[in-house]
């Protein structure tokens, strides 16, 4: 059977870890050869040397993706190594838990460079290798705050409220040139991010249990559940979509009151 993503080539950042690792073996598991770019070499190396052992391609760029230059150099890398860009997933993101009258600017511009300054920056060096295909995909990985606010990240929210509307901003300028643009908007997914989070409180377990009960699914989401939903968008499952999101929350927008232990 042929795979979904053979003879593609991927960009994905935030690839060490989470979400952005479970895309990494998903797309490289469907053909796709992967640049991995993240901050943490020891992570990021060892997995892409997993994808290598396991018969996939894939290396690991190092990069902040807040930096123009680093991420013209990511790009650079990549089409030096595999010759193109097919695919760019941005999933790179941080959580930053305090009130809004704490923040200094720095720590808003750092939010808001990781999250949402870094799409900007990925497309524009990688859209003339976009463009030369008759079809390429951009995968940017908002959340459900991209709907609704969550207690004491007024900046996490407002980056990914942005990643939402810069999405189909993509989709909707870009359609022109054969390139279609989505966001995939996880809900409570057990990833490092997470925990950084819930670190923040008294009780961290009694917290991830208690946030876990208002989702009617009863069970967080996992990183290969966001992983399928951006595999979905990066291929021709989606053709015909472009400009809109995918909610992966296990029905937690759907419901304004919900405790799962009620109905187990």
């Amino acid at each position: 059977m042929t795979r979904k993503l053979e003879h593609k080539v991927a960009w994905v950042s935030g690839a060490n870890k989470g979400i952005g690792a479970g895309i990494a073996r998903l797309f490289a598991s469907e053909g796709a050869k992967v640049a991995m770019i993240g901050r943490t070499p020891s992570e990021g190396g060892a997995l892409a040397e997993e994808i290598r052992s396991a018969g996939g391609e894939a290396f690991f760029f190092r990069c902040d993706v807040s930096k123009e230059e680093e991420v013209k150099a990511s790009v650079e890398e990549t089409v030096r190594c595999y010759g193109t860009v097919d695919i760019l997933v941005n999933n790179a993101g941080i959580v930053d838990v305090r009130m809004l009258h704490e923040y200094t600017s720095e720590d808003w511009d750092r939010v808001m460079g990781i999250n949402v300054k870094s799409m900007f920056l990925s497309f524009k060096y990688a859209f003339p290798y976009l463009k030369e295909h008759d079809m390429s995909y951009v995968v940017n990985v908002g959340s459900i705050s991209s709907f609704v606010g969550q207690d004491c990240t007024p900046v996490y929210t407002t980056s990914k409220g942005a990643v939402l509307n810069l999405s189909k901003s993509i989709g909707l300028d870009y359609a022109r040139y054969g390139i279609r643009c989505n966001c995939v908007c996880p809900g409570i997914t057990d990833t490092p991010m997470l925990h950084t989070h819930l670190n923040t409180e008294e009780d961290p377990a009694a917290r991830y249990k208690d946030r876990l009960r208002r989702v009617p699914l009863n069970r967080p989401l996992w990183p290969d559940d966001i992983a399928k939903a951006c595999l979905f968008f990066a291929c021709e499952d989606s053709s015909g979509i472009t400009a809109t999101s995918l909610t992966v929350d296990g029905g937690y927008l759907a419901c304004a009151e919900w405790d799962a232990a009620k109905h187990e």
